[in-house]
C-alpha cells in the first residue's frame, strides 16, 4: 500500500472520528424534551411536546416511542394505539398525543407518529 493511500486512509478516518464526536456531543447537549416528532398526512393545527418523566431523566433513558393516531373527521385524537417504545417513555407520550388537535377534513383518518427522547 502506497504512502499517499496510507495517508488518505487516516484522513477519512479521522474525518469519521471527528464528525461523530460531534454528533455525540450535540446529541448529550441537547435538552431532555423529545427532539422531535415526526408526522406524515393531515396538518396538524395544535401540537403538544410530552414532558420527559423524571424517572426516565434520573436513569438516563432514551428511545422513541411510535403512537398509531386515529383522527375523527373535526381533528381529535379520538384513539391512540402504541405500537412501540421504552415503557417509562410511553405514557407521556400518549399524554400529550391527546391534546394534539388535527385540521378538519371530510373523513377520519390514522396517522403513526414517533417521538424521540434524548437524556441530557
Amino acid at each position: 500500500m502506497s504512502r499517499n493511500r496510507r495517508s488518505r486512509i487516516r484522513l477519512i478516518r479521522w474525518f469519521f472520528a471527528y464528525t461523530s464526536a460531534v454528533l455525540i456531543a450535540v446529541l448529550m447537549a441537547s435538552s431532555a424534551l423529545p427532539v422531535h416528532a415526526e408526522e406524515v398526512g393531515r396538518k396538524i393545527r395544535h401540537k403538544v411536546q410530552p414532558e420527559y418523566p423524571d424517572l426516565a431523566r434520573k436513569h438516563g433513558v432514551r428511545g422513541s416511542v411510535r403512537l398509531e393516531l386515529q383522527i375523527s373527521a373535526d381533528g381529535h385524537v379520538k384513539n391512540i394505539k402504541v405500537l412501540g417504545g421504552s415503557p417509562v417513555l410511553v405514557q407521556a407520550s400518549v399524554d400529550a398525543a391527546e391534546k394534539w388537535l388535527f385540521e378538519p377534513e371530510p373523513q377520519a383518518s390514522v396517522m403513526i407518529v414517533k417521538f424521540d427522547f434524548a437524556a441530557q
